[in-house]
């Protein structure tokens, strides 16, 4: 029998996984990540916030660039992090380019009272896309409004969209429980009691409606909300593994401040040496044939004992 978590005994989480693991994961270096990488593992460090965020920036408008009307292509990218989508819209303005072709999914949204959020819903990830990015785009070089695809409560359009156009990029950050979008680890029910899915039954979810791990609600609380779990819901629906793998390449960036120093070098730790376990569900990546992490080198920290 697997161990129960240390922080929520009713879910599986990274804190189930093997002791060795995990402390060999904490033993990493920033000196260590370029021999972490791998056919299929790419690494890059940056040493400034401004050149993290301008890269990142960077990946939606090299993308865009490359939308034609007989290659309809785009992105499906996050909230967490967000600094990257005021300088798309910059760069997209400053350049001239026409978005008419491209096209953009917001990988999830939280679910209120049955529903996607809507655009008033203050932590609306939606409302976030389109206030920080796209509604600050020259009208004449915007992106068509049929080619912005959100996920809803009924998510078929939008799961059926990643078969109609081409997503050449995912990106994504990485919760506290090791997550791309809303892919959480599941709970200890039923026949995943005694052990997870396993990486095949993961990676075989599609977008959805999901129940949300207790860490994932204290962390969106602590990075959107001050802490305001009240505030936080708790469901949401996620674009699932079956459309990420429909997506050329995923492009996940850490700045430092949405999982910690070891959740960092964790999912680097497991997806270096190909170890899937859907406890980790960041981990299920080193199944993607092209999959990039970014680092901040400033928000790579430490894995030392620092009291405060």
């Amino acid at each position: 029998m697997r161990n129960l978590s240390k922080i929520s005994p009713d879910w599986w989480d990274y804190t189930t996984l093997d002791r060795d693991i995990l402390d060999a994961a904490a033993k990493l270096t920033l000196e260590d990540l370029p021999k972490l990488q791998r056919k299929g593992f790419k690494i890059n460090v940056f040493d400034t916030l401004q050149e993290f965020y301008a890269a990142e920036a960077l990946e939606y408008v090299e993308v865009f660039q490359k939308a034609t009307a007989s290659n309809p292509c785009g992105v499906c990218g996050p909230i967490g992090p967000t600094e990257q989508l005021p300088i798309v819209a910059q760069i997209v303005n400053s350049l001239g380019i026409s978005l008419k072709h491209a096209h953009f999914w917001g990988m999830d949204e939280w679910l209120v009272d049955g529903k996607a959020a809507g655009r008033d819903f203050p932590l609306g990830f939606q409302k976030a896309d389109r206030e920080l990015c796209f509604d600050r785009i020259c009208r004449e070089l915007a992106i068509p409004e049929e080619n912005l695809h959100f996920p809803t409560e009924n998510p078929e359009e939008y799961m059926k969209s990643f078969d109609e156009f081409h997503c050449m990029l995912m990106q994504g950050g990485q919760g506290e429980t090791k997550h791309w979008a809303f892919n959480d680890p599941v709970q200890r029910l039923g026949q995943y009691a005694e052990n997870p899915p396993t990486p095949e039954e993961y990676l075989k979810l599609h977008t959805r409606i999901v129940k949300l791990h207790p860490i994932t609600l204290i962390q969106n609380a602590r990075t959107s909300g001050g802490g305001t779990v009240q505030n936080v819901p708790t469901q949401a629906i996620s674009v699932g593994p079956v459309e990420t793998w429909k997506c050329d390449r995923v492009s996940i960036w850490h700045p430092g401040h949405h999982d910690n120093p070891f959740g960092q070098r964790l999912s680097t730790y497991m997806i270096a040496n190909r170890i899937a376990d859907s406890a980790v569900p960041m981990s299920l990546l080193s199944l993607h044939p092209d999959v990039t992490f970014n680092f901040y080198r400033g928000g790579f920290g430490v894995c030392d004992v620092e009291m405060h």
